[in-house]
């Protein structure tokens, strides 16, 4: 049993300004020398993203369908190890759930798996007293939810503020703050460019999490939010290791380089990538595929994450003396795992702009989201797994490839065609996998990593990409 001071910020919907308040309160704590830690419920790396910049430590996902409802409160216990506040903030509506059991996955859920209070972040721009039956509404809906109070937005004045605390006094429902409508501004760079400002050094997102934390400094009563925070008993189990979860390292005379492609602030792929990696023996070090013109000198393996957007395609593209050099990674039989837009970078080309030219496919942006679970089973024996296992990953794209699989693919679903490529020691698929739901994935790289290149040859395509 791990003691942590916690809160799950969710909404009736999404739109109430839960992502900006969650931001905001991090950064208002961390700018008061409070050691926080900030998670998303979900696969929303984006959102982790300004989280962990806002608290100065990795920002995490917990996503009960991709690493299991039993893996939530140690990974909690994990990633705040050491904090004053772990905030985990909701997805969508409080109950609301895009697999249809919302009883497994909703915020709902994951509170209550977290003996967590949850304060509901409420809109009421258009409501006066009924914004105390809805509150009521959602604290009765489910009797095991610990509903701890409010935070209202978009107030009008401050008599629709005293109107709106009356109401909510008479049915007992803190409330522990009051935003006027300008108090949240959209300050949060454009969301098309992805998990990148938060973790890329950006000017702009610094300063918009600094604004984000100035307001909630200024409306949002801190100590009495602390106080239901630490409120919270200890969570269940204990908390999670990435040494425990794999078992023993893979042996080896020296730890094999990794190259994990991210920014200065963070990665791709989740923090239990690289911490499994670690625990597993290797050496990991980050390479920016849109600023570095080189691997890491030694790289023996290179994984791509998901959190890499499509729309730094031309940014890819034009990085040329990189491509060359992952594309050399892999001819020689390195391992080479790339997921979500990393498929996409190893393709011949995306929308007409070259790309690495490791697999003979072209990629082409088009309109809508394919975005949604998948219950995967492994085509191939590959660097990520063996034939035949049974893993849940999550897609999330634009930009579809053509020819959709190789003639080793990676990945097959119920309802869909194979999907994905495995050629030599590579491993490339729009399907995102989270490595703390499967954590000897890490063993099996390493292990790959120091082994000797695969052998198999392979003849060339035309212009030279691999056939």
């Amino acid at each position: 049993m791990t003691v942590v001071p916690r809160l799950v910020f969710s909404a009736p919907s999404s739109g109430h300004g839960k992502n900006a308040l969650a931001i905001g309160l991090l950064a208002a704590l961390a700018d008061r020398d409070m050691a926080v830690a900030g998670f998303k419920i979900g696969p929303d790396q984006v959102d982790a993203g300004y989280l962990g910049l806002a608290s100065g430590r990795p920002g995490r996902t917990l996503d009960p369908r991709l690493v299991g409802a039993d893996r939530l409160a140690p990974l909690v216990a994990h990633g705040a190890a050491g904090a004053e506040l772990a905030l985990v903030q909701g997805s969508m509506g409080l109950y609301d759930s895009v697999t249809g059991h919302p009883e497994r996955d909703s915020t709902a859920a994951v509170a209550t798996a977290l003996r967590s209070p949850v304060v509901l972040v409420v809109d009421v721009g258009a409501m006066g007293q009924s914004a105390a039956a809805l509150v009521h509404g959602f604290r009765s809906f489910d009797e095991q939810l610990w509903l701890g109070g409010v935070i209202l937005t978009r107030v009008a004045s401050s008599r629709h503020e005293a109107m709106l605390r009356e109401a909510l006094d008479d049915i007992d429902v803190p409330v522990y703050g009051a935003l006027r409508r300008q108090d949240l501004p959209p300050v949060l760079p454009s969301r098309r460019l992805g998990v990148v400002p938060a973790i890329g050094g950006s000017a702009e997102a610094a300063r918009a999490v600094r604004r984000l934390g100035e307001a909630v400094a200024a409306t949002v009563d801190l100590e009495r939010l602390l106080g239901l925070a630490r409120s919270a008993p200890a969570l269940p189990g204990t908390a999670w290791s990435p040494e425990d979860a794999l078992g023993a390292p893979v042996a080896a005379a020296a730890p094999p380089l990794i190259a994990l492609a991210g920014a200065p602030g963070g990665s791709y792929s989740p923090p239990e990538t690289a911490e499994l990696l670690r625990a597993a023996g290797a050496e990991v070090v980050t390479v920016d595929p849109l600023r570095d013109e080189a691997l890491p000198a030694g790289t023996r393996a290179l994984v791509v994450g998901g959190g890499l957007p499509e729309s730094y395609a031309e940014q890819l593209s034009a990085n040329r003396k990189l491509c060359i050099a992952v594309a050399e990674l892999a001819r020689t039989g390195r391992p080479v795992v790339a997921e979500g837009t990393g498929l996409l970078w190893l393709a011949r080309e995306l929308d007409g702009l070259p790309m690495c030219g490791v697999l003979d496919a072209v990629g082409a942006s088009r309109d809508g989201v394919v975005v949604g679970y998948r219950e995967a089973t492994a085509q191939t024996d590959s660097v990520l797994a063996p034939q035949g296992a049974v893993l849940v990953g999550h897609k999330e794209h634009r930009a579809v490839l053509n020819p959709r699989a190789g003639q080793r693919p990676a990945w097959s679903w119920e309802g869909g065609t194979p999907e994905g490529f495995v050629w030599r020691n590579v491993h490339a698929s729009q399907l995102t996998v989270h490595w703390a739901g499967y954590p000897d994935i890490a063993g099996r790289l390493v292990s790959a990593a120091l082994g000797d290149p695969a052998p198999e040859a392979v003849p060339a395509g035309p212009g030279g990409v691999p056939a």
